[in-house]
């Protein structure tokens, strides 16, 4: 038992050095740096390695934009967890959200923007995916209305934050007007 222990986490620890490989690769040089052969080089395994664990980039994209929900799920909990209200807690989660996507868009394009073999918004989904969407869930339901489906606000709330932060990113809304917008945004959603 021992000796299949230490294979089990020897392989895990291979699969998270080829996910964090990845990420690092894509935030310095963007995801079309990403390739089998780079990611080979850049941590020392074969190609033959990499195949064993992921197969090919899509997956390997795939877990890192898991790891990366992860990663979100964190930071929107502790901005939730440290607003004193609802509508502290709606905002606190819209500014870590984009702030999130502002440190790390390459890692929000695995999350969010490339196409991944995922299933998001089922119960299928990985718990990192679940666990962030819970997040701005947990924020959305003290300000939903009366009548109001929280799970269809949520995702109404999301994609509106989603917009926002890749339309100021990509230039196509100005940048100095973001945090404005954010407050315009959860300041319509808590004003009832």
């Amino acid at each position: 038992m021992p000796m299949r222990d230490d294979r089990e986490r020897e392989r895990a620890e291979r699969e998270l050095r080829i996910v964090t490989a990845a990420r690092e690769l894509a935030e310095t040089h963007g995801w079309e740096a990403v390739t089998t052969r780079r990611l080979a080089a850049e941590i020392g395994y074969s190609q033959p390695v990499l195949y064993s664990h992921f197969r090919g980039k899509d997956a390997i994209t795939a877990a890192v934009a898991v790891q990366g929900c992860a990663d979100l799920a964190a930071e929107l909990r502790a901005a939730r967890t440290a607003a004193r209200d609802g509508a502290g807690s709606l905002a606190a989660v819209a500014s870590a959200y984009a702030s999130f996507a502002r440190r790390r868009p390459a890692l929000y394009d695995a999350m969010f923007t490339h196409r991944v073999a995922l299933p998001f918004a089922a119960p299928e989904a990985p718990e990192a995916l679940r666990a962030a969407f819970a997040e701005i869930l947990l924020a959305v339901e003290p300000v939903a209305g009366p009548g109001d489906d929280p799970r269809l606000l949520t995702e109404t709330f999301w994609a509106a934050l989603h917009g926002l932060v890749t339309l100021t990113r990509d230039g196509r809304l100005p940048a100095g007007a973001h945090e404005k917008r954010l407050a315009l945004l959860t300041g319509r959603l808590t004003a009832r």
